[in-house]
C-alpha cells in the first residue's frame, strides 16, 4: 500500500428475496468490478445473500443450506481476487440462527461475525428468527465447509497492517455498538452491513450517525445499505451507501441507484491521530472477547482517487468558507477583547502596513471593541513609511484607518533607521538582512512605546504560515503584546479579508475598495526600496515559495505527522495543475530548513487564540527544541527522486 492507502468499497447488487443462486451470482459480478477498480476490502449488504425481507422463510432448512452453498459459491468464484469480500447471511449454530457477516478472503472465510444488536421494534421483527449473540469467548464452527472449522464470533482482522472489524446495522444504532470494542482492540475500518429502511429523514440521521461514529472512534467507517429488490411488501430500502474517515464523508450513494462507492483511506493519518490523543484507550487482545483473527494479504496498490484539497486550511464550499470567516473572526475578536476587558485595556496600539495581516489584525480589533463598547478612536493605527513604502500600500492603511474611525498616526522611520545605521557603523548601500531587520525592529519600537504612552495593548500582525517559515523579525514584527493572528495561514488570512470585503460593501464603499485592492496586492515586507516606477520589488513569495504550497506542507507536516515523502506525493495531486515536480520540491525542501531552522522564534511567542487545528505556540500544540536535526526529514525527501 503506497503511502498506507488502501481502497475500500461498499457495494449495493440487485437481490431476488430467496434466490440465493441469482444474488451469488450478482455478489460475484460486483467483486470482480471492484478488483478491477483495485479495490482491496468490499462489503455488501446485510443478509445479502438470501435477501434481508425473507421473512418466516429464515425458518426453512431449504434456505439455510442454500445460504451456505451459496457463500462457498462465492468464496471459491473469487478465490483470485486480491480481495478482502465481506457478505451477509443467516448461519446456524447450537440449535440457534444468527444473523452473520462472512469475512473471505481468496477462496478462504477467514471469518463469521453474528450481529449482537437485534431490533424488535417498529417495523423490524428480527427476534422472531435470529438470536443475538452474546457469547464469551470466540467460537468454532465445525461442518460448515468440508473440512473446515471456522472462526464464529467478534473479531478483529488483520493483514498487511491494516486492522479492520465487522458489525451488523442495528450494531451501529444502539448506545454501545461493538465497534467501540473494535476501535479500542485497534480496528481502523469498520465495516457495517446493513439493510435499513428509506422513511422521510432517516437519510440525513444515518449519514449523521456514520460520520459521527467514525469521528468518535477515529476511524474509517463503511456503511453498505441494502437496495432495490428487496420486498416492498411494508418497507422500502434505498441502497444508501456512506463512506465516512474520521467524522468526513468521503463517498456516499445516490439513493435508489445501486451500484457500487469507493474510498480511499488512509491508515496512517488513522493510526497518527489515534497515536496523538492520550485519551484513545488501545486495550490487550482477549479483553471482552474478541478475537484477533490474522491472515495473508497483500492489498493492491492504488492511483490515488481520494481528493486532495489544495489549500487544507480552506473550505472549498463558498457557503461553509463564508460560515468559517464568520467563526473565525468572532474567536479571534473574542480573544482580543476577553484579554482587554480582564486587564482593563481601553486602547489598541496596531502597526498598519497596508498589508493583509495588518489588516485582518485591525478587522479584529474593530470587532472586538465593538463588542465591548469601546470607541474605535481608542485603536490607534500607526502608519510607519520607511524605505520600501509604496504609495499603493500605505494610502491603503489610511484609507482603512479613516474609514473605520480609528485615531490614525503617521511616524516616518527612515531617519531613525538611517541614524541607528550611522551608529552601529552600517552602509545604507549594503541593502542586506541588517538593512531589513533595523527597519523591522525600528517600528516595533515605536509601537512599544506609544502603547506606554496610552496604556494601550499592541496587537501583534504575524499570521501562522510567517512562523512556520520564520519570516519574521525577531523581537520585531515577531514581538508584539496580543497576537491575534498567531494561528491563521496566510491562505486563510486572504479569504478573512475578502469575507470583510464582502460585508462592508453595503456599509461603506471605500472601506470594501481598499479591502479588496489589499488582497490583490502582492505580499511583502516592503523593506527593499520599490521599483522606478513605484512599484513594490520585494515579493515575499518569490523568496521564500508560494503560501498555498508552505500552507499545505505545513498542514500535513504538523497536523498529520506525515513524512515529506508521502506530502510531496499528495502535493503532486493536489497541485497537478499549478506546479510541477522540480518546484513543488525545491519549496517543500527549502519548507523543511526553514521550519526547523527557525524554531527559536517560535520558543518564545506572545499569547494568542488558537482557532484551528494546528498551531505552533510553545504552550499550545507544538513543542519542538530549537536546536533539532532536520536531516532524516531531507532524507525522507529525497527518496521520491529516487
Amino acid at each position: 500500500m503506497v503511502d498506507s492507502f488502501i481502497r475500500v468499497g461498499a457495494a449495493t447488487p440487485e437481490v431476488k428475496v430467496a434466490d440465493t443462486a441469482f444474488n451469488a451470482s450478482k455478489i460475484i459480478e460486483a467483486a470482480r468490478q471492484a478488483a478491477e477498480h483495485d479495490c482491496g476490502i468490499l462489503v455488501f449488504p446485510e443478509l445479502s445473500i438470501t435477501g434481508y425481507t425473507c421473512g418466516d422463510l429464515f425458518l426453512q432448512t431449504a434456505l439455510l443450506e442454500s445460504a451456505k452453498q451459496a457463500l462457498l459459491n462465492i468464496a471459491s468464484k473469487t478465490s483470485d481476487l486480491d480481495m478482502v469480500i465481506i457478505a451477509g447471511l443467516p448461519v446456524m449454530y447450537g440449535g440457534k440462527l444468527y444473523n452473520c457477516a462472512a469475512v473471505m478472503y481468496q477462496g478462504d472465510i477467514i471469518g463469521l461475525v453474528p450481529k449482537q444488536n437485534i431490533p424488535n421494534y417498529s417495523e423490524f421483527y428480527e427476534m422472531r428468527y435470529y438470536t443475538p449473540f452474546e457469547g464469551k469467548e470466540m467460537l468454532m464452527l465445525d461442518g460448515f465447509a468440508e473440512d473446515e472449522t471456522i472462526d464464529f464470533g467478534p473479531a478483529v482482522f488483520e493483514a498487511s497492517g491494516v486492522r479492520f472489524a465487522v458489525e451488523i446495522c442495528e450494531d451501529l444504532w444502539v448506545p454501545k455498538s461493538p465497534s467501540v470494542n473494535y476501535a479500542a482492540h485497534g480496528a481502523q475500518i469498520i465495516f457495517n452491513l446493513s439493510c435499513s429502511d428509506e422513511v422521510i429523514g432517516k437519510a440525513e440521521f444515518r449519514r449523521n450517525l456514520v460520520a459521527s461514529q467514525s469521528a468518535k472512534l477515529v476511524s474509517a467507517y463503511v456503511y453498505a445499505d441494502a437496495g432495490l429488490g428487496e420486498s416492498t411488501t411494508d418497507m422500502v430500502f434505498a441502497g444508501h451507501n456512506i463512506i465516512a474517515e474520521n467524522g468526513k464523508i468521503l463517498s456516499e450513494s445516490r439513493k435508489f441507484e445501486g451500484g457500487i462507492i469507493y474510498g480511499d483511506i488512509d491508515i496512517e493519518r488513522l493510526t497518527n491521530e489515534r497515536k496523538r490523543m492520550n485519551t484513545f484507550k488501545m486495550k490487550s487482545a482477549g479483553d471482552d472477547y474478541i478475537n484477533n483473527l490474522q491472515f495473508d494479504c497483500e492489498f493492491p496498490d492504488i492511483e490515488l482517487e481520494r481528493h486532495i484539497a489544495k489549500t487544507p486550511f480552506v473550505p472549498e464550499d463558498r457557503k461553509d468558507l463564508a460560515q468559517r470567516c464568520e467563526d473565525i473572526l468572532n474567536m479571534q475578536a473574542a480573544g482580543l477583547l476577553t484579554r482587554l476587558s480582564k486587564i482593563g485595556c481601553r486602547k489598541a496600539v496596531i502597526g498598519l502596513s497596508g498589508g493583509l495581516d495588518s489588516t485582518l489584525a485591525l478587522i479584529v480589533t474593530v470587532h472586538a471593541f465593538d463588542r465591548l463598547g469601546i470607541p474605535r478612536d481608542g485603536i490607534i493605527a500607526i502608519t510607519m513609511p520607511g524605505f520600501g513604502t509604496t504609495s499603493r500600500t500605505k494610502n491603503n492603511s489610511m484609507r482603512l484607518a479613516e474609514e473605520y474611525g480609528c485615531t490614525l498616526k503617521e511616524i516616518s522611520i527612515s531617519d531613525a533607521v538611517t541614524q541607528h545605521f550611522k551608529d552601529i557603523g552600517h552602509d545604507p548601500a549594503v541593502q542586506d538582512i541588517t538593512y531589513e531587520n533595523s527597519q523591522a525592529r525600528e517600528r516595533t519600537q515605536i509601537l512599544m512605546d506609544i502603547a506606554n504612552q496610552e496604556n494601550g495593548l499592541v496587537v501583534g500582525t504575524g499570521d501562522l504560515s510567517e512562523l512556520a517559515l520564520g519570516w519574521a523579525t525577531y523581537n520585531g514584527d515577531h514581538m508584539s503584546m496580543y497576537g491575534v493572528n498567531a494561528s491563521i495561514p496566510k491562505t486563510l488570512v486572504r479569504h478573512l479579508v475578502s469575507y470583510e470585503a464582502e460585508r462592508t460593501a453595503s456599509i461603506s464603499e471605500p472601506l470594501s475598495k481598499a479591502l479588496e485592492d489589499i488582497v490583490a496586492t502582492p505580499v511583502s515586507p516592503e523593506l527593499l526600496p520599490p521599483t522606478e516606477d513605484g512599484q513594490i520589488s520585494q515579493k515575499t513569495e518569490e523568496q521564500v515559495g508560494p503560501y498555498e504550497l508552505h500552507d499545505f506542507f505545513l498542514y500535513y507536516f504538523v497536523r498529520c505527522g506525515f513524512a515529506p515523502s508521502k506530502i510531496y506525493r499528495l502535493a503532486q495531486i493536489a497541485f497537478e495543475d499549478s506546479y510541477d515536480d522540480d518546484t513543488i520540491y525545491k519549496w517543500e525542501e527549502t519548507f523543511i530548513r526553514r521550519f526547523f531552522a527557525q524554531q527559536f522564534k517560535r520558543s518564545c511567542l506572545p499569547d494568542g487564540p488558537k482557532v484551528g487545528t494546528v498551531t505552533l505556540s510553545p504552550r499550545g500544540d507544538w513543542r519542538m527544541p530549537s536546536d533539532a536535526s532536520r536531516n532524516i526529514w531531507l532524507e525522507d525527501l529525497k527518496t521520491v527522486k529516487e
